[in-house]
């Protein structure tokens, strides 16, 4: 196995720059792993694909207003931070940009994202202070991967003057911030969004309900590692960053008794499918879980818990990429990648979806 393997070309106009309004009219690649067979359809469309009795599984983690802006106190020079991980009560793990200069004890003013500017598209041309009040960030170390390690005098205000950050390859301004949320978002601590679940409207997810079929929640807090493609030849010796997951007692007895019925368990998003891998890597049942996962699944893997996987067109050569392919088998979803292409699918966050079955 070889990174190579999970690599494909893209013209960059099918990078989808915008979402679809309305979300459950994006497109929907049926891939069928019994009998290898694609179908195409909308995504509004993929009740035809569910029983009653399906258990959909959805990461209901929500994307923190993250990217935040700031002045160095000694120089006023400009810096850019993009929260990644809550280290402790305060202190957190984030990307600074330029990153030369913030060494430990580096002291930074912070200050609001111009309200004119959406998400933090663009320049800035001196964003005011904040006015609740003077907020300082101090880095404090670097990190193994060239973060920053930086404590927040008051950390409740981050919310209130970061802007949502996108993904690196989007390059359009998002007018309403809550498109690049699911509808069901509640616990926030993503520096991305779990794309898959972009899709869903609330009056589908009734018609589906109304169906049979049932919805569980999980929560995964996506880092910007889900961006970043793997750099080695080999794969297995790629080292991808812990994310913190939560499966409560209750959804873990939920989805037992699912599979105990004979009943299948469907994840909305590679999110979902390492939050219900992780909390049953003891035994080869579910059990409630939280704490951080490192859980990499390549080619090989055996899956004890999904069955079916609800998923968008993701990056080459990443790790999502790869997780699809031990899913469905790296020659099938090389297949679906050449056939999405060849009829114009939207790729990425604001693209398309597949349905694996």
């Amino acid at each position: 196995m070889r990174t190579a393997d999970f690599d494909y070309d893209l013209p960059p106009e099918l990078i989808a720059q915008t979402p679809l309004e309305p979300r459950d009219h994006s497109r929907l690649l049926v891939l069928n792993r019994a009998d290898r067979t694609i179908a195409h359809r909308r995504f509004c469309d993929i009740g035809d694909y569910l029983h009653s009795g399906d258990l959909l599984v959805a990461n209901e983690s929500r994307v923190m207003a993250a990217r935040l802006i700031a002045r160095r106190e000694e120089t006023g020079g400009k810096v850019e931070l993009l929260l990644v991980r809550r280290v402790e009560q305060s202190v957190w793990e984030t990307l600074v940009k330029p990153g030369r200069r913030a060494t430990p004890g580096t002291r930074l003013i912070l200050s609001r994202w111009s309200q004119m500017n959406g998400q933090g598209r663009g320049p800035i041309e001196e964003p005011a202070i904040i006015p609740e009040g003077l907020a300082i960030a101090e880095v404090l170390d670097r990190t193994i991967v060239g973060g920053r390690l930086v404590r927040f005098s008051d950390e409740a205000l981050l919310e209130r003057i970061g802007a949502i950050p996108l993904p690196p390859y989007i390059h359009v301004p998002l007018t309403d911030p809550e498109r690049y949320q699911t509808v069901y978002a509640r616990q926030k601590g993503s520096a991305a969004a779990p794309t898959a679940g972009l899709h869903f409207t609330s009056e589908l997810m009734r018609q589906l309900s109304q169906q049979g079929v049932e919805f569980a929640f999980v929560t995964l807090h996506i880092g910007l590692d889900t961006f970043r493609p793997v750099q080695v030849e080999d794969p297995r010796e790629h080292h991808i960053h812990t994310e913190y997951c939560l499966l409560d007692a209750g959804t873990a007895e939920k989805i037992n008794r699912a599979k105990q019925e004979g009943r299948r368990v469907i994840a909305v998003g590679t999110t979902s499918v390492r939050t219900l891998e992780t909390a049953a890597r003891r035994s080869d049942e579910v059990e409630a879980f939280a704490g951080c996962t490192d859980l990499f699944i390549l080619p090989g893997y055996r899956f004890k818990v999904v069955d079916a996987l609800i998923t968008n067109f993701h990056l080459p050569r990443s790790s999502l990429l790869m997780l699809v392919s031990a899913f469905a088998g790296t020659d099938l979803i090389r297949q679906a990648y050449v056939e999405a292409i060849q009829n114009r699918y939207r790729f990425f966050s604001f693209g398309d979806a597949m349905l694996i079955t």
